[in-house]
């Protein structure tokens, strides 16, 4: 099995389900990894579970002139991910209040001083660009692999990352809110 190309295996697996586990043995690591930096790790055993159980429900859908299933895998966990848009977004914006990371960082790990103002610059990004981020920058996608994974054109991928970029830059180098202070324990 180990010398069939991913498309082999799609194709295969309809009369040798048992063949799906080599695609699965091939690609967990890699889409845990990048669905536990997004979600946490339990969430990401979830996430990467439905992503092959989808993967084999659709296989019929998958083109093997790719070839390469990683990113076609890639876009149906960053799909399921989407779901998940609105506890990414909190988990953001409470590292970024906290300085804690509460999906990388063990409970106990010391805070990362740039930690908080990174997790506010992409809470701040719209869900695509951040996407177009994380897949370029943890699941480590070129940009044709993420536009085949997000099932747009190159184009759009460059667009979005050079915008998702140049948000962040400016949140990082925008001033950070402290804490309202009540103006009356100010006087002098």
């Amino acid at each position: 099995m180990e010398h069939l190309t991913d498309a082999q295996i799609l194709a295969g697996c309809g009369e040798d389900p048992a063949s799906f586990a080599t695609l699965i043995e091939r690609h967990h690591v890699d889409l845990h990894r990048y669905a536990a930096r997004r979600v946490g790790a339990d969430d990401a055993d979830d996430i990467v579970a439905e992503t092959f159980a989808t993967a084999y429900r659709r296989r019929d859908r998958f083109d093997p002139r790719r070839g390469d299933a990683r990113p076609w895998l890639f876009g149906i966990t960053t799909n399921l991910l989407r779901q998940h848009h609105r506890s990414e977004s909190a988990r953001l914006r409470a590292h970024a209040r906290h300085g804690v990371d509460p999906v990388a960082a063990p409970p106990d790990a010391p805070r990362d001083p740039m930690g908080p103002e990174v997790a506010r610059a992409l809470a701040a990004l719209k869900p695509k660009h951040r996407d177009v981020l994380f897949l370029h920058a943890v699941a480590e996608l070129s940009i044709p692999e993420i536009a085949e994974a997000m099932d747009v054109p190159t184009g759009t991928v460059r667009s979005w990352l050079s915008r998702a970029r140049a948000r962040a830059q400016r949140e990082l180098s925008a001033p950070v809110p402290g804490p309202l202070t009540d103006p009356r324990s100010e006087i002098a």
